[in-house]
């Protein structure tokens, strides 16, 4: 028996799952890592932190599955992208990463709106913002020269952890198209955007897709790690990219909804679609393409809930489930760390609006759901008004979306279907792109027949649709009124 193994690093813990070549997850293990909050407005990531947890969690796997490691015959990694890691040129890390909810690069944006718009435009398909790597690395070169004077090598999360294990220096290009140094017309690194920064292309690592095989296990790696010298590891990809495959989206007009750390909604399309508002990425798929909206504080913001006013999340959901649409008139805006889709604004800030002296615990936990929801509705609203054509349906992917009432909320506001798959997590998603790598399963669509299962589907309540209509429309005033207060307008 063939078994695969995939590797996720999300915003807080990296995921392992081994799968059988029948399709069968066997065993999977996490372990999280903390994210570093220095000052305001500030998120980093130790590189050594996401290693650290690869190495248990693969330990972990093969003691679980009782997995001769010599059966395991293929490797891939995925994480969120932006996440640049800065070496010397012996590879060893020099500061924390800066993750992509990282908002300090403020004036670096300015900076490149007003000197750069037009060409990284034309070679991005985005505009400038905090979540890209180019301007959190400008803020380094700007803000601690000792440290970027001795860059000579620039990985991305997953690319770091893989090295590693292989000793390689790759990136995929869906990667590269996350860094905003990237120019996706000629698909090769962006010289006159590399320049901003002062490095060469050569500072950069080589470009392959993400089901190439770039290494094998070194001997340091097994003994670390406890996998096979020599077992062949692809260079994988992205961590969203991963969950749509895994959720079977590899045709035109599927849609997926995700509700994690931070939320998206994704359609594929055989365009991208430049607009401030989206995030347009390559699918693995030649000729396809995953643009998608994207909310920055999804189930971020009930994590942030839970570990601030207490509760487990079981307990919060029934509370919650017992209040109104609505929430008898308590309104939030899940804007933690500033918000993507659709205002692209890192200065708004998260707040509840309407309390009462009758407002319970249970108020706020429900108000915190409804209020992702329309921030998930202003990113659906986006793709609406676009004319981007989609199902009628969504695959719901992320840990959110194993609670049945936030999959309710969702599903009322937004009116639309969602399709609860078995497993739709990037892991998974690796794991099936290792096979497809390895020759276990013959294409993508192939791996998508062995491995997709549906459990159930959550319609919408067209009553209920007609209440958060009504609730939408104050979600959006309170935000058109307050923004100008959280811009420094009137302070």
């Amino acid at each position: 028996m063939r078994y695969l193994l995939g590797i996720d690093f999300g915003g807080g813990a990296s995921k392992a799952t081994l799968l059988c070549e029948n399709g069968e997850i066997i065993a999977t293990a996490t372990t999280e890592y903390p994210t570093y909050y220095p000052a305001t407005g500030y998120a980093e990531q130790n590189p050594n932190d996401w290693v650290d947890a690869t190495c248990k969690n693969i330990k972990s796997i093969l003691d679980k599955s009782g997995v001769l490691p010599n059966d395991i015959v293929c490797v891939s990694l995925d994480a969120a992208t932006h996440t640049a890691v800065l070496m010397d040129e012996n590879f060893n890390v020099l500061c924390n990463s800066i993750y992509w909810t990282d908002t300090r690069s403020t004036e670096e944006v300015k900076y490149l709106k007003e000197n750069y718009l037009e060409i990284i435009e034309k070679q991005v398909l985005h505009k400038p913002d905090t979540i890209w790597s180019l301007p959190e690395l400008m803020w380094i070169k700007n803000n601690n020269s000792e440290t970027w004077g001795r860059v000579k090598k620039i990985l991305f999360a997953k690319d770091y952890v893989r090295h590693c294990l292989t000793g390689d220096y790759v990136t995929d290009y869906i990667e590269a198209e996350g860094s905003m140094m990237f120019d996706i017309n000629k698909m090769e690194w962006s010289e006159p955007l590399c320049a901003i920064l002062g490095i060469s292309t050569d500072v950069m690592p080589r470009i392959v897709k993400p089901s190439d095989i770039v290494g094998e296990i070194t001997k340091e790696a097994s003994e670390i790690t406890g996998l096979c010298e020599g077992t062949r590891v692809i260079c994988g990809t992205t961590d969203t990219v991963m969950e749509i495959f895994a959720a079977g989206a590899v045709t035109k007009g599927y849609m997926t909804l995700k509700l994690a750390t931070a939320g998206r909604i994704c359609v594929i399309t055989d365009k991208p679609y430049p607009d401030i508002n989206l995030i347009n990425y390559s699918h693995i798929l030649d000729g396809l393409y995953y643009p998608g909206t994207a909310t920055k504080s999804c189930a971020a913001s009930y994590r942030w809930y839970r570990d601030t006013f207490g509760g487990d999340y079981a307990e919060l959901d029934s509370g919650a489930e017992s209040i109104p649409i609505g929430s008898d008139g308590l309104i939030f805006h899940p804007y933690l760390n500033g918000e993507l889709t659709p205002y692209a604004n890192p200065k708004l800030c998260a707040d509840f609006i309407g309390l009462r002296a009758f407002h319970t615990k249970a108020h706020f936990t429900r108000a915190v759901l409804e209020g992702v929801a329309m921030s998930m509705l202003d990113c659906k609203t986006t793709l609406d008004n676009m004319n981007i054509e989609h199902n009628d349906s969504a695959v719901i992917i992320g840990g959110g979306g194993k609670s049945p009432l936030w999959r309710q909320i969702v599903s009322d506001a937004l009116g639309i279907e969602l399709v609860e798959m078995k497993h739709t997590d990037s892991s998974f998603g690796s794991a099936m792109l290792a096979g497809v790598a390895a020759g276990v399963f013959e294409s993508p669509q192939a791996a998508v027949e062995k491995c997709n299962k549906v459990i159930t589907a959550t319609k919408p309540n067209p009553e209920n649709s007609l209440k958060y209509k009504e609730l939408f429309k104050k979600y959006k005033a309170i935000q058109k009124a307050l923004e100008p207060i959280y811009n420094g307008e009137y302070i």
